[in-house]
């Protein structure tokens, strides 16, 4: 699987889709997008099984929580792994990428 989540961040992944209109099926789709400050924006969102694309798509299931990545953004992300920091100055989901060259001051866009 291109991407692991951690404990930390499956409990509040969960947490959240318990606390939204996600169904219960929803999966958590990764992805990359175009656009950024640094070339690339990674795309973190709930989507319904009937965007899951077989053909296109790796599903696995990490902590409970099943995780989509499409064929292309696995490339980018290739053992990447997205854990959940909580703490006095900031708190949100953290993304570290071994394939991104450089990053942006916020982590939510990075260059490969």
């Amino acid at each position: 699987m291109a991407v692991t989540i951690t404990e930390n961040a499956s409990n509040e992944l969960k947490r959240f889709k318990e606390n939204s209109n996600y169904s219960e099926d929803s999966l958590l789709r990764i992805g990359i997008v175009s656009g950024g400050c640094s070339g690339f924006s990674y795309d973190f969102k709930f989507v319904e099984p009937a965007e899951y694309n077989e053909e296109n798509d790796t599903i696995s299931e990490q902590h409970g929580v099943k995780v989509v990545v499409d064929k292309k953004s696995s490339l980018f992300l290739d053992g990447t792994t997205v854990d959940y920091y909580e703490g006095l100055d900031k708190r949100g989901f953290t993304f570290d990428n071994p394939n991104a060259v450089k990053s942006c001051g916020c982590g939510s866009s990075f260059s490969a």
